[in-house]
C-alpha cells in the first residue's frame, strides 16, 4: 500500500509543478528577451540527454566511425535537417542504428 501510496504522491506533485507553470504563464507576459531564449530549452536538454548517450561507450568517450551509435546519430541527423520530419529522423536513425549494429 506505501509503494500506491508513494506513487500517487509523486504524480500528484509533478502534475501539480506543472500545472503551476500553466497557471503563472496565463496571467504574466514574460519579456521578450526571455521568451526567445526558453524557445532554446528544449534542444539543450535533448542535447545533454543525447550526447553521452550517442559519444560515450562503456564509460570512455568513443567519437569514432565505428561507433554505430555515432554514425547513426550523424544520419539522423541529416534527416532532421533536410526532413524537418520526427517520425522520419527516429525511423531513419533506429534503421542505420540497427543495421550497424548487426554488420558490427
Amino acid at each position: 500500500m506505501n509503494v500506491w501510496l508513494m506513487m500517487g504522491a509523486i504524480g500528484l506533485l509533478t502534475f501539480l509543478t506543472r500545472l503551476s507553470f500553466i497557471a503563472l504563464l496565463e496571467r504574466f507576459r514574460l519579456p521578450p528577451i526571455l521568451q526567445r531564449a526558453l524557445r532554446f530549452v528544449p534542444i539543450a536538454v535533448l542535447s545533454a540527454i543525447i550526447a553521452p548517450e550517442v559519444g560515450y561507450l562503456d564509460n570512455r568517450l568513443f567519437l569514432s566511425l565505428q561507433n554505430p551509435r555515432l554514425l547513426a546519430a550523424i544520419v539522423a541527423t541529416l534527416v532532421a535537417y533536410y526532413t524537418k520530419n520526427v517520425v522520419w529522423t527516429i525511423v531513419v536513425g533506429m534503421v542505420v542504428f540497427w543495421l550497424l549494429g548487426m554488420w558490427g
